[in-house]
């Protein structure tokens, strides 16, 4: 069979099962049974992919994915991250835009500290989004800040994400979880200057606050208890990562202790929340694991009926430079983006993008950023954005879908804007990595 058509085959088998309902895990893994009965010889196909799976699943570098969800939603179980994000609201004052720069604070914060882009966004949701629209924000400045901050934690260590995309990409977990941090902390600072600017040039958009009059202890003793303590964790993860004391799997082995003392600590812990806490991480990492036990067969798949080699040679053909072919991922990644999910997204280029990006030479922490930041943008983007709906589901009943897409673009737009600046400059990815190596 040619390969034009047997990769056209395998791509539209699963867009249409996505398209009928069915779960990615599911739909993902019965495009590659039978891709692999089809090309790696009948029955044997099916062994092999039985055997890939087992190896795929036991992998030990895919043990941050479920200790890093697990830290996060102890921290969202126990409270402690609503407790922190009052406390934050009472030391930011006197700046335009104040609650959006609150959740700007507070959404950079605890994606530091969660790696999860739904329960981060849903957690600033229920807690600020009401208050900012009784105060008279425009329901754009309310919802904006929240979505965008709330989708850092794609990109901002500890991701469980960064972690798949370094174990699927063969890119170094520790080297992409350190390659988020400048960018992420670029687009925190590009949005608080957005809000702070319209605020300033339309301040009907967010109406300065009438602040209760409290003394220097009333305001920051709630920050040095709830917010202060939560930096240690930020240094046992990221600082041994940084330090290179611990692999990725060993910090975040000892980022969900660190949660789990916090959380006994402020003693909001209980068996209940526990195990709330448990389940989660449970129906996340069985999720993302299923569909990375047919990954490494989907790959070989794709190999030995040709699509791989083919698509380069005929890219090869038209003589393109490196830029353009990276250009050409991130267009393809951002259309993905509209309408499929992010592992989805995943799945379908990973075993045809990683190929040509080593064959065109370009740097695998570029690419991993890549992924992350097109990834975060999918998050955003009509019509199926993940975070749309999570916010549609905290937002009052008034607000519609189309408030929802006009509160979102321009931090969509500045997001556009970073990745753009990491394909012109690819230090800003690299830069921080290679210190480290050093």
């Amino acid at each position: 069979m040619d390969w034009g058509l047997f990769l056209t085959l395998m791509l539209g088998g699963l867009a249409v099962l996505l398209l009928m309902g069915m779960p990615v895990a599911f739909a993902f893994i019965a495009v590659t049974t039978v891709g692999a009965y089809h090309v790696l010889g009948g029955e044997r196909g099916v062994l092999q992919l039985a055997r890939n799976s087992a190896q795929s699943v036991a992998n030990f570098q895919l043990a941050p994915i479920p200790l890093f969800i697990l830290m996060g939603e102890i921290l969202f179980q126990t409270g402690v991250a609503h407790r922190a994000i009052d406390a934050i609201e009472r030391v930011v004052t006197r700046i335009p835009g104040r609650m959006s720069v609150v959740t700007i604070f507070g959404g950079t914060i605890f994606a530091a500290l969660s790696g999860s882009t739904i329960a981060n966004t849903a957690m600033l949701g229920s807690t600020l989004l009401p208050g900012m629209l009784k105060r008279g924000y425009h329901p754009s400045m309310a919802m904006g800040p929240i979505m965008a901050s709330g989708a850092i934690a794609m990109l901002i260590p500890p991701s469980a994400l960064a972690v798949l995309v370094g174990s699927l990409a063969g890119i170094s977990i520790a080297g992409l979880l350190i390659a988020g941090v400048i960018p992420a902390l670029l687009l925190a600072v590009l949005f608080v200057v957005y809000v702070v600017g319209r605020s300033i040039l339309d301040p009907s958009v967010a109406p300065p606050d009438t602040l209760e009059q409290m003394s220097m202890k009333e305001r920051w003793t709630p920050f040095a208890i709830y917010v202060l303590p939560l930096t240690i964790l930020f240094f046992v993860v990221i600082g041994s990562l940084l330090m290179g004391i611990a692999t990725p799997t060993e910090s975040a082995a000892l980022g969900s202790l660190t949660a789990l003392a916090i959380g006994a600590a402020y003693r909001s812990l209980s068996w209940a929340k526990l195990g709330r806490a448990l389940m989660e991480t449970l129906k996340l990492s069985v999720m993302i694991l299923f569909i990375i036990a047919a990954s490494q067969t989907f790959a070989q798949v794709l190999s030995f009926s040709g699509a791989t080699s083919g698509l380069i040679s005929a890219i090869n053909s038209f003589d393109p430079t490196p830029l353009m072919v990276l250009l050409g991922m991130i267009g393809i990644l951002l259309f993905l983006g509209c309408f499929i999910d992010q592992v989805s997204m995943l799945m379908v280029t990973v075993p045809v993008f990683v190929p040509l990006a080593q064959a065109m030479g370009i740097n695998e922490l570029v690419l991993g950023v890549v992924y992350l930041l097109t990834m975060e943008i999918g998050l955003l983007t009509p019509p199926f954005g993940l975070l749309l709906f999570v916010m549609r589901g905290v937002a009052p009943p008034e607000i519609r879908m189309r408030d929802i897409y006009f509160a979102v673009t321009p931090f969509v737009l500045i997001k556009l804007f970073v990745l753009g600046l990491i394909v012109w400059l690819p230090a800003l990815g690299t830069w921080l990595p290679e210190l480290m190596g050093r």
